[in-house]
């Protein structure tokens, strides 16, 4: 029997992968590029320390929240057309947070934001699987677009801190206005359109069951991280799971479903899905609290910050590029697993870090979990992608997206949260000689404390800096902790449920077209 062999692509098809690898970064550096940029945020526009978690965390929020939506919609409405309108949209919302007068406008910027990023991002993937169709090329394709994720990821600090360093805050939200406008100049005439020519209508009640699962949820759990248990999480959780149960049971009963839950039946879907949020939880809230480290307690300026980081950037990137060569021959789940063995590591050593010369220790800890999440992230999509029919890559693609969103919005919040706990239980009322207002303002955040210093004498700020550093260390230290022990569960789940699927060129070549990178072990 002849196989047919499945073209290859051309110079238009890898021009259009160029640009559509760039929005991609971007989309990932705005969710870190503000982490050097907190302490003058809360400078300038002075919010709460809620608010702060707000503004970081909001963006990641709504772009998970809206993904599955916008990658289904995509399928029916078209994939280039959804692009294109969440572009616009990413770039009018930079351009609005970038002046926002006050922390409330730029909440609601970065919200928008977030809305214009979750058109964007399953579109990006899904498209480009059906403008390569050789699997090889496929492979390499879908490979350079997790790399892109991860430089967006690892550039965004030192980004925003040569920004800071010439200009202002809002500089680095102004990234997106000119990437954007040449995506919109350049992908009509690059990137093919796509829709599923078999698609039906979209079932509106399914959208809003959707909605009202994720952002309550969403709601809930970062604000169990911040309070506790109380009326307001236990509602919005029991809200959350409550729409999840009645919107899975909507789409099992569909003809045409929202979101084909039955994907989740396959286990190297749900094994890779549930691997890559675990480790995006664990980073996201190291990471953030790792930045404020760097400038707040080892008082290092923005520029300093971002440099210590590029190193550990530019072995993200490498890695991530070599983790598809390599998983041609090694299974998928020994390379994701060994590389989150040393990502627990990692977080281990940051959570011996002290608070008085422990710059060396962070750094070496971070050089050894950063590099060490890449296979994770370089191999997720095209097993979420691969175990799905190929009329469902929009819808995939987005899952596979809101995992890697949701968890580092949740890194943030809920790791953030416990650290902000942690230093909150030490610092309060540690320093003698402070008025109420004070020892208030000293105890929510770092920043806060360090303002309050600068006002006071030199004996009693010389306590309070410590002291305050030291309490903001114990919550970076207690992060460390959680975060390694959700490597350890994630390196569990992926040995369990990704142990079957073979080496690239184990996989059979007669049938490279039912699978995006060929990872997936026939059956």
């Amino acid at each position: 029997m002849t196989t047919a062999t499945a073209p290859r692509a051309g110079t238009r098809e890898w021009l259009g992968l160029s640009v559509l690898l760039l929005p991609t970064t971007l989309l990932f550096l705005a969710m870190t590029v503000l982490f050097l940029a907190t302490p003058y945020i809360a400078a300038d526009l002075r919010p709460s320390g809620a608010q702060v978690l707000w503004i970081n965390d909001i963006y990641g929020f709504i772009m998970a929240g809206f993904l599955v939506t916008f990658g289904t919609l995509g399928d029916r409405l078209g994939r280039r057309r959804l692009l294109l309108a969440g572009a616009a949209l990413f770039g009018a919302a930079s351009a609005l947070s970038a002046y926002a007068p006050g922390p409330e406008l730029l909440i609601a910027g970065r919200a928008l934001m977030g809305l214009g990023a979750a058109a964007i991002m399953p579109a990006t993937l899904s498209l480009i699987t059906n403008m390569f169709a050789d699997a090889r090329q496929k492979g390499v394709a879908i490979g350079l677009w997790a790399s892109a994720i991860s430089a967006g990821v690892a550039l965004g600090p030192l980004i925003g801190g040569l920004l800071l360093e010439t200009l202002w805050w809002g500089a680095a939200l102004l990234i997106g206005v000119p990437v954007m406008a040449l995506v919109l100049v350049t992908v009509p005439f690059l990137v093919p359109e796509y829709r599923d020519p078999n698609a039906g209508r979209v079932d509106l009640l399914s959208v809003v069951f959707s909605l009202a699962t994720l952002l309550p949820f969403i709601y809930g759990v970062k604000h169990l991280a911040e309070t506790g248990i109380d009326a307001t999480s236990v509602v919005t959780l029991l809200a959350g799971i409550g729409f999840g149960i009645a919107f899975a049971r909507r789409q099992l009963r569909l003809e045409e479903p929202l979101l084909d839950v039955r994907l989740f039946s396959d286990r190297t879907f749900s094994g890779a899905l549930g691997m890559f949020l675990l480790s995006a939880v664990a980073l996201g809230g190291v990471y953030l609290l790792f930045t404020q480290y760097l400038q707040l307690v080892a008082d290092q300026s923005p520029l300093e910050a971002g440099l210590w980081i590029l190193p550990a950037a530019v072995a993200l990137v490498v890695v991530s590029t070599l983790t598809p060569i390599i998983a041609r021959k090694v299974r998928p789940a020994y390379v994701i697993s060994g590389g989150l063995v040393l990502s627990a590591v990692g977080y281990v050593l940051i959570a011996l870090v002290d608070s008085t010369g422990g710059l060396p220790l962070l750094i070496a800890g971070f050089y050894v979990l950063y590099p060490g999440i890449a296979p994770a992230m370089a191999l997720a999509p095209g097993l979420v992608i691969g175990s799905a029919p190929p009329e469902k890559a929009g819808a995939a693609s987005a899952v596979n997206s809101t995992a890697s969103d949701l968890g580092t919005a949740l890194g943030v919040a809920v790791l953030g949260s416990i650290g902000s706990v942690v230093y909150g239980l030490k610092a309060e009322g540690a320093v003698d000689g402070l008025t109420a207002d004070q020892a208030e303002q000293a105890a929510e955040t770092l920043p806060g404390a360090l303002k309050v210093a600068a006002a006071l004498p030199a004996d009693t700020a010389g306590p309070l800096v410590e002291t305050a550093k030291s309490a903001f260390t114990s919550g970076l230290n207690t992060v460390g902790i959680v975060a390694a022990a959700l490597a350890v569960v994630a390196i569990v789940l992926t040995l369990k449920t990704l142990r079957h699927v073979a080496p690239t060129d184990a996989a059979p070549a007669e049938a490279p077209e039912t699978a995006a990178v060929d990872l997936v072990e026939a059956k």
